[in-house]
């Protein structure tokens, strides 16, 4: 068989991208690559979660997936079946699996689509090969030298790291750091930075009192609200600020200088009010920290694969952040935290934000897209 380069003289390839629903990250850091893009680039997302693109601006084909998340398998029988080490989730007998499946499939035919962005599975990657689609995946931090993580790696074209090189794992293989693009770190946030004087003026905060505002995303349960007490309690000079959701156990005992404020719109005001930030580590959260040069204490939530305890050991090995192994559970073990966090030069956290992060990610996607589909380039026949 020999196939011939698809699309004529002039033909600007279609780029779609698979979205995750879980949080809003994945969502955030497609608006922000797809508003970088050329105006002439045909653009669709596929995903279980289309209210997250409600309001974009950005000319897009939305496409609806089903929900795969928590269908029920239909026996026993087949529930009992174990997962091959080349796949993590991939359950039998679910027709909503098939549904995603086929209309991937038929979205990436029916386009004849140039490049294929997966933000993120493993087993959508492979689809996309399998298919004949050239895919790039979203490269996150974690635990993911499995047969099924290295493959769909492998069968990538490349990976795109919306972070600085120097977080880089040790034990990224050569040859896969070979084909992945580094944007820097991608924030999706554009909500302008004032001085620390001037945000706490904006919010009505004491000018004088330490502030330490604890920010977490909305991919988890939320931040554990039974430590903080115990730190409200360790540092009772400085004024605590929680800001997203928290998870409670019932037997907190609240104090006067810790505030639960729950989402914010203006997450950058308090952030540049904050003398220390306690955060997860997500991609955006980190970035938006960075972005505003505060001393940060790193507490990462569960993630598979250890993502979130991957990229914080890689953000304090930089001098970044300090990594909270776990909460501490009394008084000692908070002021010890904040003293390190007190002795950090935030200098070093700022450069793990890049301003143009999002258009160099852009642009070499676009870029790959061209060179994958260049035009007059001789047909060459398919092996195999």
């Amino acid at each position: 068989m020999v196939p011939h380069p698809a699309g004529g003289p002039g033909m600007t390839r279609p780029i779609a991208f698979f979205v995750h629903h879980q949080g809003r990250g994945h969502a955030n850091r497609t608006m922000a690559l797809v508003e970088a893009f050329s105006r002439t680039r045909p653009v669709s997302v596929l995903t279980a979660g289309p209210h997250l693109f409600e309001g974009f601006s950005r000319d897009i084909e939305l496409i609806t997936l089903p929900n795969m998340i928590g269908a029920g398998v239909p026996t026993e029988r087949l529930y009992a079946e174990p997962t091959p080490p080349a796949l993590h989730c991939v359950p039998l007998g679910l027709k909503e699996m098939r549904g995603t499946m086929r209309a991937i499939i038929d979205h990436l035919d029916a386009r004849d689509v140039g490049l294929f962005v997966v933000d993120v599975s493993s087993e959508i990657a492979l689809l996309s090969r399998i298919a004949s689609v050239p895919a790039v995946q979203i490269r996150m931090h974690g635990d993911r030298s499995d047969t099924g993580h290295i493959a769909s790696y492998e069968s990538s074209v490349g990976m795109l790291a919306p972070f600085d090189e120097s977080l880089e794992q040790d034990d990224y293989p050569a040859h896969l750091r070979a084909k992945t693009f580094y944007s820097g770190g991608l924030c999706t946030t554009r909500d302008p930075v004032s001085t620390r004087e001037a945000a706490r003026r904006k919010l009505g905060l004491d000018p004088t009192r330490e502030t330490i505002v604890v920010l977490t995303g909305g991919g988890g349960a939320g931040t554990p609200y039974a430590p903080l007490t115990v730190g409200a309690r360790a540092l009772p000079d400085a004024d605590w600020l929680v800001l997203g959701p928290t998870l409670k156990e019932g037997h907190e005992t609240d104090f006067s200088n810790l505030r639960e404020l729950g989402w914010v719109s203006n997450v950058t005001d308090y952030l540049a009010a904050a003398d220390i930030v306690v955060a997860s580590a997500g991609d955006n959260t980190v970035t938006e920290i960075a972005r505003v040069g505060r001393p940060l204490v790193i507490a990462p939530e569960w993630r598979y694969f250890n993502e979130q305890i991957r990229k914080a050991e890689a953000i304090a090995a930089v001098g970044a952040a300090v990594h909270a192994q776990r909460w501490p559970g009394d008084l000692a073990g908070w002021q010890g935290l904040m003293e390190e966090a007190r002795r950090l030069d935030p200098a070093r956290i700022a450069p793990l934000y890049r301003k143009d992060a999002a258009q160099r990610a852009a642009t070499w996607l676009e870029s790959l897209t061209d060179e994958l589909w260049g035009e007059g380039q001789q047909p060459l026949a398919a092996t195999g």
